[in-house]
């Protein structure tokens, strides 16, 4: 089975990807990281892929519009809407310490769900829309992005692409839920 999920390596998406995938049963799967969620619905579309794993809606930050804008867009069906404790790190080069910061950029999501934190902690910092969390990160260790940006992304980015966390849970809420849509193609 193939799974298409909204983001790169290393990304929520990903996660739940995977979790769909433990809690479905489905053993045998590959991941395929198809960053927006306009790629997933096409994939699915053409058959490229069985399901798409994409977020809809975070407890804090909203609606994710990118995605409803994809949905207006295709046509599918909702195998399963299901959570996900979601809980941002903030990311940087081997050795980057906070006053190199000079730009702090992830998924408009992600900026939404740390608006506080970041204006509380990082006033003076500029922010920056990224098309994912996990390709932010994935572009601040191949050099794509200045070695003085920040991102805000997954654990689980910073393992894959051997970034140091400068700072966890940076979430404003203790407890951020962001539903996933499991879609499959329409027979």
């Amino acid at each position: 089975m193939k799974i298409g999920v909204m983001g790169a390596k290393g990304s929520f998406s990903e996660e739940a990807g995977r979790m769909y995938a433990h809690k479905a049963g489905v053993k045998k799967f590959a991941l395929e990281y198809l960053i927006s969620a306009e790629n997933v619905l096409s994939h699915l579309e053409e058959g490229a892929i069985s399901i798409g794993i994409f977020p809809i809606e975070n407890s804090n930050g909203g609606i994710v519009l990118e995605s409803v804008h994809a949905m207006a867009r295709h046509r599918f069906k909702i195998k399963k809407i299901f959570e996900m404790d979601v809980h941002h790190n903030l990311l940087v080069k081997k050795g980057v310490t906070a006053e190199k910061i000079k730009t702090i950029t992830s998924h408009d999501q992600a900026i939404k769900q740390c608006r506080m934190y970041l204006k509380r902690v990082w006033p003076k910092v500029k922010i920056r829309e990224y098309v994912d969390t996990a390709k932010a990160a994935e572009d601040l260790a191949s050099g794509k992005l200045p070695a003085s940006t920040a991102v805000i992304a997954a654990r689980a980015a910073a393992q894959v692409y051997k970034l140091d966390i400068l700072e966890e849970s940076i979430q404003d809420l203790k407890f951020n839920f962001t539903s996933f849509i499991a879609a499959e193609a329409l027979k």
